[in-house]
């Protein structure tokens, strides 16, 4: 997807494939205006933009207007859209708290992938931005967290690699879910396709008889803490030696 866009250098309009990561890069000093721009005024406005409209709706254009500012004034400090979006996921995960280290792993994780879908919750464009490497401080500092939590529960090697992708997947799948139904159902859609599997039981018995979208059973809340204990189960029982 090209992201760059009409007017913007030369700069700006590199091939996403071949530029480096926004993180390996300086951000210039030069400055032309009174008020400085940064990186943070960047961001922090990129974030707000991104509650509002969502990572469709913001574009270069705009957020230049919302800091009163030419588009051609933020490629002093970032490249692309892209530079933008990866600057501001790693923003929120700034609100995740790295948890004190305690004598139970397990639950040193749960604080934080809890509190990981807390912030994607906030910011529900952000679960969908995240399937590529991130190298921002707040999103490396958290892994780094999360797999020293592992370690301590005894993956190594192969097993630490597929329970941190297992919680990675789980976290943010969960939160796209639910922040996409909450941000675009209707209240009464999912009542009526519940009705529907109920209307519908011969050819749906296991799902009748499970419950399926039948929020008066079990809420997202519920759903998510059983779901992270069997991924919590899963990777103790890969710890194990043999």
């Amino acid at each position: 997807m090209t992201t760059a866009e009409p007017g913007v250098p030369a700069a700006g309009r590199r091939d996403s494939r071949t530029r480096s990561p926004v993180w390996l890069r300086a951000e210039p000093t030069r400055t032309r205006r009174k008020l400085p721009l940064t990186r943070e005024r960047i961001v922090g406005a990129a974030v707000d933009l991104l509650d509002e409209h969502g990572a469709e709706g913001m574009t270069m254009r705009s957020l230049a207007q919302r800091l009163d500012v030419t588009a051609t004034a933020l490629y002093w400090h970032v490249k692309t859209k892209e530079d933008v979006l990866d600057l501001a996921v790693d923003e929120i995960f700034g609100d995740v708290p790295v948890p004190d280290v305690s004598d139970d792993w397990q639950e040193d994780v749960r604080v934080l992938v809890r509190a990981w879908r807390g912030a994607m919750l906030r910011h529900p464009w952000a679960p969908g931005l995240i399937g590529r490497p991130m190298l921002g401080p707040n999103v490396l500092a958290r892994t780094e967290f999360l797999q020293s939590a592992l370690l301590r529960g005894g993956c190594r090697g192969l097993p630490l690699a597929v329970a941190t992708r297992m919680l990675a997947n789980y976290v943010i799948g969960a939160s796209l879910t639910e922040a996409t139904w909450h941000r675009t159902a209707d209240p009464r859609a999912r009542a009526a396709a519940r009705d529907h599997i109920a209307a519908n039981a011969a050819t749906y018995p296991t799902l009748d008889v499970s419950g399926h979208l039948d929020d008066t059973r079990w809420d997202d809340d519920v759903l998510f803490e059983e779901g992270l204990t069997g991924i919590l189960r899963t990777a103790a029982q890969a710890g194990l030696p043999e």
